[in-house]
């Protein structure tokens, strides 16, 4: 018998002041029986860093051919792929033909590197493809907010954001941004 996914509650505020987008979301989010609470907070500080009306989570682990988070226009034709982790160049170069702009949040600190000097070469030919690393401990203090009901707090200011909750101190989400689009 297949291990279920574990479903996740989360009242998120976003006030993202570089964006002046201020809204509050209600998620449901389904944790894959292989993924870590770090892993899944990830994907939450994504949602809140990249927030639009038509942004949602996809099945992400449970389906290869999507990615972690994706907003489609009106017409189902995707507009961002969102993906978490660190995917190979092969996947990231498919999902910039499948969308108008590709979005990769890499995590693990030393790993992260590794990872990015085996796909560098690839990856930056591709001009609707951004890539962040995120620093050392975020994935691991994101994890530390991960409860079954969340109510969770992300502000964004001068390019600089935090997401925490009333039981927990913010957690600074910094990164570096090791790919921009070419456009940029």
């Amino acid at each position: 018998m297949a291990l279920k996914s574990t479903i996740y509650k989360a009242d998120l505020q976003i006030a993202d002041m570089d964006r002046h987008y201020y809204a509050d979301h209600t998620l449901t989010i389904a944790r894959h029986p292989s993924e870590t609470d770090e892993r899944m907070m990830v994907r939450v500080a994504a949602f809140a860093l990249f927030a639009q009306e038509r942004l949602e989570f996809s099945k992400g682990l449970s389906d290869i051919d999507e990615p972690d988070l994706w907003q489609k226009d009106l017409t189902g034709a995707i507009e961002m792929w969102i993906e978490v982790g660190q995917p190979d160049e092969r996947r990231i170069a498919k999902a910039s033909g499948r969308s108008n702009e590709v979005v990769v949040i890499a995590y693990g600190g030393r790993t992260s590197e590794i990872w990015w000097q085996g796909v560098r070469s690839k990856v930056e030919r591709l001009r609707n493809v951004t890539v962040w690393s995120l620093g050392d401990d975020v994935a691991a203090a994101l994890g530390k907010l991960a409860e079954r009901t969340m109510r969770l707090q992300c502000t964004v200011q001068d390019g600089q954001a935090w997401l925490g909750s009333s039981e927990a101190d913010p957690v600074p989400i910094e990164w570096t941004v090791l790919k921009e689009p070419a456009n940029a």
